[in-house]
């Protein structure tokens, strides 16, 4: 597994159309790696993770992957500097049993919400955002537990964990055919970038958890675990 930094270029006219649309920013991130083989979903295949940070000219996205990118192949202007790759082989040697890491995560905080019942089949739920920043922290809390982390707590005896809300992605992909809407559905990616430290509890499912990303709308800039050595509790 690859993690890449790469610095983006804002007033670059390929990357403002990727910005605009975070469909357009997958295909692009795509097209950096050898194709999939017959049958197998190309994000699945390379398990691609990235979340993009930084504002104004200081823009820097981060891209997880199984095969070495290609980054030279990005349109001309693309980048702001060198793209630089290394290997998450050391990261993924130190997740240890009660290892314990700071750790940094843009994710897609969902519920399930079940639409009116009639005494028919029960309808399937529809998953709807959760905006309530506690309520967000107990959804990472869940999280950990399927995943093979628990959230340390700070001095104040709450979990160590700052989630600060992002401003909504979107995007536009082809509509299924036969269908009988427009031909671009729109997508809106509402996401919130949690911020702390974490105890791993399970070596091998928090290894997982790393390569394949928390949480849906992974395709689209949420998913991507980053670790970094523990710091001391606020």
């Amino acid at each position: 597994m690859y993690l890449s930094r790469v610095p983006v270029n804002p007033l670059s006219p390929a990357f403002r159309r990727d910005y605009a649309d975070v469909h357009d920013m997958h295909r692009t991130l795509m097209a950096r790696f050898p194709e999939a083989p017959d049958g197998v979903p190309a994000r699945e295949h390379q398990d691609l993770l990235w979340r993009l940070e930084g504002q104004g000219r200081e823009l820097v996205m981060y891209v997880q992957s199984r095969d070495h990118p290609n980054w030279g192949s990005l349109p001309e202007g693309y980048l702001s500097g060198r793209a630089l790759v290394r290997s998450l082989g050391p990261v993924l040697s130190a997740v240890t049993d009660k290892a314990e890491f700071s750790f940094r995560l843009t994710a897609n905080p969902t519920r399930s919400v079940s639409p009116p019942y009639s005494g028919q089949k029960r309808p399937r739920g529809v998953r709807r955002p959760i905006h309530d920043p506690e309520l967000q922290v107990q959804w990472l809390v869940r999280q950990g537990e399927r995943h093979g982390f628990a959230l340390l707590d700070s001095s104040a005896d709450a979990p160590d964990v700052v989630a600060l809300p992002r401003p909504p992605a979107v995007g536009y992909k082809k509509a299924p055919e036969n269908s009988r809407g427009p031909d671009r559905l729109k997508i809106t990616v509402a996401s919130v970038t949690f911020d702390g430290r974490l105890r791993v509890t399970d070596p091998e499912a928090f290894r997982a958890a790393l390569g394949n990303g928390i949480g849906r709308a992974k395709a689209y800039g949420c998913g991507l675990l980053s670790l970094a050595p523990a710091r001391r509790a606020g």
